[in-house]
């Protein structure tokens, strides 16, 4: 035995296989997590994230479903009614992330809808998703604001 193994070797180091540098073609993805970040609003009106810890980053649908639920005991707030229905419709395409929520476009302002987009698009880049992705929030009942589609303030494409 001890005869074959610089026949190995020598037929390991002419197979071609080179060590290669290492390169840096993107972001690792950060799916590994305490929970997810939920986005609430400050006083002064400022979207703020917050870490919900749940043990497990989990999917948009459950990020959504807990930032429905409120902001907690924390001094943020929401700009989003309270529903006794927290279930959100997720359905992702290569380009958009479409949220189908249970509120008409009277139960959330603007900053509300800039919550929900966030939420979900953190998590999405979160599980290591591209920071390019786009969502779109449909209401129960259609208003204008359904048909825009968003990126987040906070989570810019090119950091």
């Amino acid at each position: 035995m001890s005869r074959t193994w610089p026949v190995v070797l020598l037929l390991l180091a002419g197979c071609g296989v080179e060590p290669s540098a290492v390169t840096d073609r993107s972001e690792a993805p950060t799916g590994v997590a305490a929970g997810p970040t939920l986005y609430f609003v400050d006083g002064e009106g400022v979207l703020r994230p917050q870490l919900r810890r749940t043990g497990r980053l989990g999917t948009i649908f459950d990020a959504l479903g807990l930032l429905l639920t409120g902001a907690g005991g924390s001094a943020l707030h929401t700009e989003i009614a309270p529903s006794a229905v927290t279930r959100v419709v997720v359905t992702t395409t290569p380009e958009v992330i479409q949220l189908a929520v249970p509120l008409t476009d009277r139960d959330v302002t603007p900053l509300g809808i800039d919550q929900i987009v966030c939420t979900a698009l953190g998590v999405h880049v979160q599980s290591g998703g591209a920071r390019t992705m786009k969502a779109q929030v449909r209401f129960v009942q259609p208003s204008p604001e359904s048909d825009v589609v968003r990126t987040c303030p906070l989570i810019s494409p090119g950091s």
